[in-house]
């Protein structure tokens, strides 16, 4: 992996989980955040949400402070989505909160809200625009206007949209402070890389925020890792993959099979944007064992929030990052700073480790005593539970006798009798090894 992306990339690595934020207007509809393109809407007949947007219950130092009692170290905010509208005070446009019964710079609030409880700050920015005349229209595989008649002989100025696009890219990186994380959305069919003039938007951005790290998504979209992954990688190729909604089977390697940057973005229910009816809401217990699966392949986990109309988070995302919290505030050794382990896969959960010490995450109760894979009884130095220091029973008896090679640990009195596991979502033994 290229040097300079490593040491830009490390407190990234380290921070391990995130926070990410669709909210726009979108949000009023409450049907996610693609209901422009999915209802094949007009600029105009989209611009009843404009005209209605009056987040009067925003504040942003309730999601910051959510966010990093979740265990969260970084977050991320659109700046602009797909449908052209400006959470920021863009001098480009006049479509933006400002303007808005909002009346303000959304974005600069957040920044300012992020900084305040030292949260690593990120935005994100979606290099299409659906509001934008110089966008392409008819014939798009998503614009709203795909399938309208009225603009298939349309004549635009793509070379307007790209300064346009340029230029607000410029007041985002310029006009609020050190930005720790940029994640550009996205590239598809032609529209790729230097369609998109890349390599001079990166040396722009480069020359205001030498130090902010950027997504993979100028050059492919979430299903690609584009040249990311090669020796050489193009200037605008970024310093992360994202896959979205997927964890990769092996993590994401290099072409020698070297590990790389990479970050799951990931949905709590099944849409980014605010949706009033989806409530299919994944498990406490499935993130936990998510984010340390990314953990585990030496990845990242940003988990998204979308804001209702109003400002407010949905009660059910606070209550599920609320108990994310509590596993976190005991368990976050074997998160931060960790990453593949030596070790291979167990049956019963995953490995994670920093340096000479490795993280058993235990997710099955074991029949009698827990076989602590890959570790020789005469390696183990200490082994304790993570979330409140106290001992591990060893778990070496009779029975195991024909195993002598592997290390065993009972979570109960008697090694050869079943116990319930201390934590179903997560049991954590932090394992010292002898140097």
């Amino acid at each position: 992996m290229n040097q300079e992306i490593r040491e830009r990339t490390k407190w990234f690595m380290d921070a391990r989980f995130g926070m990410f934020i669709h909210w726009g207007l979108y949000s009023i509809p409450a049907c996610g955040e693609w209901i422009m393109s999915q209802k094949e809407m007009t600029v105009e007949e989209y611009r009843t949400y404009f005209e209605q947007f009056d987040p009067v219950d925003y504040d942003p130092k309730k999601w910051v402070k959510l966010a990093k009692e979740a265990g969260m170290k970084y977050a991320v905010l659109t700046a602009k989505h797909h449908d052209g509208f400006c959470l920021f005070d863009s001098k480009l446009t006049d479509y933006k909160a400002t303007n808005t019964k909002a009346g303000r710079d959304l974005v600069r609030e957040f920044v300012d809200a992020c900084r305040e409880e030292d949260l690593r700050v990120g935005l994100y920015f979606s290099i299409i625009d659906w509001h934008h005349p110089d966008f392409p229209k008819f014939g798009d595989r998503q614009h709203p206007m795909r399938n309208n008649k009225a603009y298939e002989n349309e004549e635009i100025d793509f070379e307007r949209y790209l300064e346009y696009m340029h230029g607000q890219v410029k007041e985002l990186v310029t006009g609020y402070g050190k930005l720790d994380l940029l994640w550009f959305d996205f590239s598809y069919d032609d529209m790729t890389g230097e369609k998109w003039k890349a390599t001079e938007l990166i040396k722009m951005v480069r020359s205001y925020q030498p130090d902010v790290i950027i997504d993979n998504r100028l050059e492919g979209s979430g299903e690609s890792h584009g040249s990311i992954a090669t020796e050489h990688p193009l200037f605008y190729s970024g310093d992360f993959a994202s896959p979205e909604q997927i964890i990769p089977p092996k993590g994401v390697c290099d072409e020698k099979g070297e590990p790389i940057p990479w970050e799951l973005c990931t949905t709590m229910n099944n849409h980014w944007g605010y949706c009033k009816f989806d409530h299919q809401y994944k498990t406490p217990q499935m993130l936990v064992r998510k984010l340390v699966e990314c953990v585990s392949k030496d990845g990242n986990m940003i988990l998204n929030v979308g804001p209702d109309a109003k400002g407010n988070i949905p009660q059910e995302s606070i209550n599920i990052l609320t108990d994310l919290g509590k596993w976190m505030s005991k368990n976050k050794e074997s998160i931060y700073g960790c990453g593949i382990s030596k070790l291979e896969k167990p049956d019963w959960g995953r490995y994670t480790q920093k340096g000479n010490t490795i993280y058993a995450h235990v997710y099955e109760t074991p029949l009698g005593a827990l076989p602590l894979y890959g570790i020789a009884p005469d390696k183990l130095d200490k082994i304790t539970y993570l979330a409140d220091g106290s001992e591990v029973r060893r778990g070496e008896a009779w029975n195991t006798a024909l195993y002598p090679d592997i290390a065993f640990i009972s979570f109960g009195e008697d090694p050869v009798f079943t116990y319930p596991l201390p934590d179903e979502k997560d049991t954590v033994l932090k394992i010292e090894l002898k140097e």
